[in-house]
């Protein structure tokens, strides 16, 4: 009887200029995955590190708008790419290589090269921890990252409604089998204060950190729904960065310094 091959073994590259690579992922759309991780990122930088971000994110690039980015990144040999600048993180979006409305018909190979550019020809440079907002689904994307670069841990980000965790659930497994640490799960959107006050649990409740320990995995924290985290990102301007001392940033922050210390 003849035996199985072995598993392929994958060569994993870090990204240059960079100590710690972190995904912000969810299989499910919609979430408000990029809001955090820009968020995420900036509650990073005030606890004192130097942080990158990076919109793997392809066909519905967001940190352009969430940051306000309007420039086109520069190359001074033709062959890499300068990232773009805003306060104080290095920053890089397919986004920001291609018109604000232009869609990205690509198929696969082609976004698999997209990808390859912004992780191997970006000089990203002194950077503590690149945070790297992913797309939705468990596709080409998320294979090229998991099976090619170095990746230290990944956020998995979700609503607590049942719908959302179905897929949830399905990214979970794949960065199980393809060996990525899971450094915990996020409640985001988890419930909404009314003007009378009271809490409005919109999309369930709990259902993020069942999911936690169903799978054996931390628990970060609850994010809630906010008109101040909404309108901040609609200006270009990450709550975290611009208000730290607002409610919302020291959730952020309270998730941030878990993150932090995962890698200490």
């Amino acid at each position: 009887m003849s035996q199985k091959p072995p598993p392929k073994q994958f060569v994993k590259t870090a990204i240059n200029g960079t100590k710690y690579t972190i995904l912000v992922s969810s299989a499910k759309g919609g979430v408000g995955k990029s809001t955090v991780a820009v968020n995420l990122a900036f509650a990073l930088q005030k606890l004192g590190l130097k942080i990158g971000i990076l919109d793997a994110d392809v066909y519905g690039p967001s940190i352009p708008k969430l940051l306000n980015l309007r420039e086109k990144p520069k190359s001074e040999d033709n062959k890499s790419i300068i990232p773009l600048e805003k306060f104080g993180a290095q920053c890089m979006s397919m986004g920001l290589l291609i018109d604000e409305q232009t869609p990205m018909m690509w198929r696969g190979p082609m976004v698999i090269s997209a990808i390859k550019t912004m992780t191997q020809k970006v000089l990203w440079k002194d950077r503590d921890i690149i945070i790297i907002d992913m797309p939705p689904g468990t596709g080409d994307t998320q294979l090229t990252f998991v099976q090619e670069i170095k990746i230290d841990g990944v956020i998995i980000v979700s609503t607590p409604q049942d719908l959302a965790l179905l897929d949830v659930k399905r990214g979970i497994q794949m960065y199980e089998k393809t060996g990525v640490k899971i450094l915990g799960l996020l409640d985001n959107m988890s419930v909404f204060k009314g003007d009378d006050g009271k809490e409005y649990k919109i999309f369930g409740e709990g259902g993020v950190e069942k999911t936690a320990k169903e799978f054996n995995k931390k628990f970060l924290g609850h994010i809630p729904l906010s008109s101040d985290l909404r309108s901040f990102s609609d200006n270009g301007v990450p709550l975290t960065y611009s208000k730290p001392d607002h409610e919302i940033s020291k959730l952020f922050k309270v998730i941030a310094e878990k993150i932090k210390q995962s890698f200490h």
